[in-house]
């Protein structure tokens, strides 16, 4: 998936606020577009790394909206997720290099209910416009499940049903 990726300070603050979009024209279900919104981003002083948060709170931050992430189409289906991720600068590349996890916890459409987990990899190169969206590529793995939908019986059937049961007792009663 080709994703481009937004960096915006937070004033008076260490944290950055991230928006990740993504798209791949060949994705499964016709999944094809990728949303991040709300994402908080800050240096591990301990290690260098930028972490990546939906929880401003995890940063001390409060009053900010809680971060999601959406996959979609150009229908009615779609799966909501929460993400977390690292990501680590690889200067002798000029790469920076993520990677962390989708919990699906959603959706619409056939999608409804669905349950499961991605992991992702997303690398984008250091010599881009500073000023302008990192690009890059993410590649996902993982699964999801939806619950399976019973089909209410319908009215033919449940009546056919008690006929069928109704000449089988009047048939068996010709027998005794």
């Amino acid at each position: 998936m080709s994703t481009e990726v937004t960096l915006t300070p937070i004033p008076s603050t260490d944290v950055s606020k991230a928006f990740v979009s993504g798209f791949n024209p060949d994705a499964e279900y016709g999944l094809t577009n990728f949303s991040s919104i709300d994402n908080y981003s800050r240096v591990d002083p301990d290690t260098g790394n930028l972490v990546f948060v939906q929880d401003p709170a995890i940063f001390g931050l409060q009053g900010l909206p809680i971060g999601r992430d959406e996959f979609f189409g150009s229908g009615d289906d779609k799966l909501f997720g929460r993400s977390s991720a690292t990501a680590s600068f690889d200067f002798i590349n000029r790469q920076l290099v993520g990677s962390g996890n989708i919990t699906i916890n959603g959706g619409t459409g056939n999608f409804s209910g669905a349950t499961g987990i991605f992991n992702f990899r997303e690398i984008e190169s250091l010599d881009q416009d500073p000023n302008a969206p990192l690009k890059g590529q993410a590649f996902l793995s993982g699964s999801f499940q939806t619950p399976k939908k019973v089909p209410e019986p319908s009215t033919k059937a449940t009546l056919f049903g008690m006929c069928v049961i109704g000449i089988g007792l009047m048939a068996g009663k010709r027998y005794f």
